[in-house]
């Protein structure tokens, strides 16, 4: 398992636009939304970290990372998760979802097209396939 940091510490710098790309991995993304999902209201969570992680690639200047598409699907996933696993610690709810971990979470209700395009980058669009 990655080693894990002080998600409130890194939440509050990461939303304040004192975060350093360099470094910043995807388990980090994945403690960072979920402390501001315990932190704040869904609909405010996901404004406040879309806009930080908007803000986040334009000063590592890769704007074209932002993916509306990919940010409100993983805190939807990441919310619902948080709420039907049981858990003391963010280590021991990673430990239950280990798709979390995995890049390859996205494909079972998007294609790489559909992730990929344009339109995902700039507003939220609904899955491609059906899992069920």
């Amino acid at each position: 398992m990655p080693e894990l940091r002080d998600y409130a510490e890194l939440a509050a710098r990461f939303e304040a636009g004192r975060l350093d790309a360099k470094g910043f991995s995807h388990v980090d993304h994945i403690g960072v939304a979920c402390q501001m999902l315990q932190q704040y209201e869904f609909l405010d969570a996901a404004c406040r970290y879309g806009n930080a992680l908007r803000g986040l690639a334009a000063r590592a200047e890769v704007r074209e990372k932002f993916n509306t598409t990919i940010t409100l699907a993983f805190l939807g996933i990441l919310s619902e998760r948080m709420a039907e696993t049981p858990h003391e610690t963010f280590g021991e709810f990673l430990a239950k979802n280990p798709d979390l971990s995995s890049r390859a979470l996205m494909a079972t209700w998007y294609s790489d097209a559909r992730l990929g395009s344009e339109s995902a980058r700039h507003r939220f669009l609904l899955p491609d396939r059906y899992n069920g």
